[in-house]
């Protein structure tokens, strides 16, 4: 059977990374000397899961979703990830496919037991099968899929993939972010 393909959502405008002081694309930082999407490509890529790019500029999330659905419509599920995350590692996508073949939705989370905000963050990519594709089509907005994430979790059939991925949950949003992605990067 075929392996689902990664959506990488890179339409983002990326106002709260320039109203931090960020200058350009959030995307197009550097950590530790290569830019947050290549980092973030560089793991999709290295997973060995077929992916695409979605960089058309769209009114939110959703509606990046549903563009790359439609440009990908013959998958066999798909793994959402945005862009802005750059220490996700290749096995996160890797577990994700795996328990996307028993699951019609995974959502993958991480367990921070050593950190400050000791608990669980929900992450990515979040895992979608075939059978979504109707729901995926339809959403729009700044929610992203939420809602069809919500659906699911209403009829029990959402599968909680825990990882040990801090990547999976470290995204970019402002400065801070970039150089808190950089004291993660180095003390791995």
């Amino acid at each position: 059977m075929n392996a689902p393909t990664v959506l990488v959502l890179a339409s983002g405008r990326g106002e709260r990374f320039t109203a931090s002081g960020g200058v350009g694309s959030k995307l197009h930082a550097l950590i530790d000397g290569v830019r947050v999407i290549d980092r973030t490509l560089a793991a999709v890529r290295a997973s060995g899961l077929p992916y695409h790019v979605e960089d058309a500029g769209h009114a939110g999330m959703g509606d990046s979703i549903a563009a790359a659905v439609r440009a990908t419509r013959d998958a066999n599920g798909w793994l959402v990830v945005p862009a802005d995350l750059p220490l996700i590692q290749p096995v996160s996508f890797v577990a994700v496919a795996a328990a996307l073949a028993s699951h019609p939705v995974v959502v993958p989370f991480y367990r921070d037991t050593k950190g400050d905000t000791k608990g669980e963050s929900k992450g990515h990519p979040v895992g979608f099968a075939r059978s979504c594709i109707d729901e995926l089509l339809g959403v729009s907005g700044e929610e992203g899929a939420a809602s069809v994430v919500r659906a699911h979790m209403a009829r029990g059939d959402v599968h909680r993939l825990a990882l040990d991925d801090i990547g999976a949950v470290t995204d970019i949003d402002t400065l801070a972010d970039i150089d808190r992605a950089l004291q993660l990067l180095r003390s791995q």
